[in-house]
Formats: C-alpha cells, sequence, structure tokens
C-alpha cells in the first residue's frame, strides 16, 4: 500500500491512446496513489484521447517538481511525439528517474524516455515501430508484453495493460 505522500506524474496530451492513460490513471487511484494528469496547458484543459475519451489536466507541466513524484507514466498515441520536443517535459522525465522513481511507458511513449535520455543500457519493448529508436538511443529492444529492467517498466500495445499495470504497481511497492 504507497504512503499517503506517494504521487504519480500521469502525461497527457493532443491525441493520446486512450486505454494507455485511464487504465493506468484508475489502476493507480484504485492502487492508492495520488495521480496528477500533467499537459502543456493550464490545469482544467481538456484533451481528447485517439478515439474520443476525454481527461482533465490537473497541473501544468511549468508548475509540477520531479520531487513530489515517485514514479511517472508516460503512454503512447501520438501524443509522446509533440511532448518529447517540450524541454519542461524531459526534464521532468530525466529528473524524476534520476530520484529513483518508477519510470513506466506503454506503445510510442518511450520517445519521451529517448529523448529525455533516460534509455541506454536498458532492456525495453514498444510498439514494433520505434524498435529502431530505441536501438539508435542505446536500449536492448526485445518483443515482450512487459519488460521491467530495473525502475523501468515498458509495454508494446492496450493489450498489454494488465501486465504493464502489474508489474509498474510491483515496483511502486518496493
Amino acid at each position: 500500500m504507497p504512503k499517503s505522500s506517494d504521487r504519480i506524474a500521469l502525461l497527457v496530451g493532443k491525441d493520446f491512446e486512450d486505454m494507455e492513460v485511464m487504465y493506468p490513471y484508475y489502476r493507480l487511484i484504485e492502487a492508492g496513489y495520488e495521480v496528477d494528469v500533467i499537459s502543456e496547458e493550464k490545469a482544467g484543459t481538456i484533451y481528447k484521447g485517439k478515439h474520443g475519451y476525454p481527461i482533465a489536466s490537473t497541473l501544468e507541466i511549468a508548475k509540477a517538481k520531479a520531487k513530489d513524484y515517485s514514479g511517472l507514466v508516460a503512454p503512447g498515441g501520438w501524443m509522446p511525439d509533440r511532448l518529447r520536443r517540450n524541454p519542461l517535459v524531459l526534464k521532468l522525465v530525466a529528473d524524476i528517474d534520476k530520484q529513483g522513481g518508477v519510470m513506466a511507458s506503454i506503445c510510442h511513449g518511450p520517445w519521451i524516455f529517448i529523448s529525455a535520455k533516460i534509455v541506454k543500457g536498458k532492456k525495453m519493448t514498444s510498439t514494433p515501430a520505434l524498435t529502431d529508436d530505441l536501438v539508435n538511443a542505446g536500449a536492448k529492444w526485445v518483443n515482450a508484453e512487459v519488460v521491467a529492467d530495473g525502475r523501468m517498466v515498458t509495454s508494446r500495445k492496450p493489450d498489454d495493460l494488465p501486465a504493464f499495470m502489474r508489474e509498474t504497481l510491483k515496483l511502486l511497492a518496493q
């Protein structure tokens, strides 16, 4: 069971993969974590996923501080391609990783981790479309439903969400 102070950063933006945001969001809340839905725009901004599911951001990236989080979830969809270009997103990701937080990403989400320069030497998975990107950034890519390497958890697609969250919650509980 998490401590009452445990908070998780969940990145969100335009055209996220609906299930890769919603499933982790509710599973983390169910497990007792406080989840900050972090976006580039002000808190309260409504984002819609690729399939139309809405979620409101609760915190603007400019106000997020790594010290407040024990982990971060980077979902997929088309959103990561935009977020990986934002230096504030990359700083938050790198800082949470540096302080030993759990880093969880699925599908195209590892693009953000690549741009934050936290994948070198890690065993990871993702959508097969990111294989070259991860290998070129120094990761060892494998085709598996979930891969945990140290404090990092990665998965390939929405069908992998049960395994993804099982491993993420296991790491967060340590």
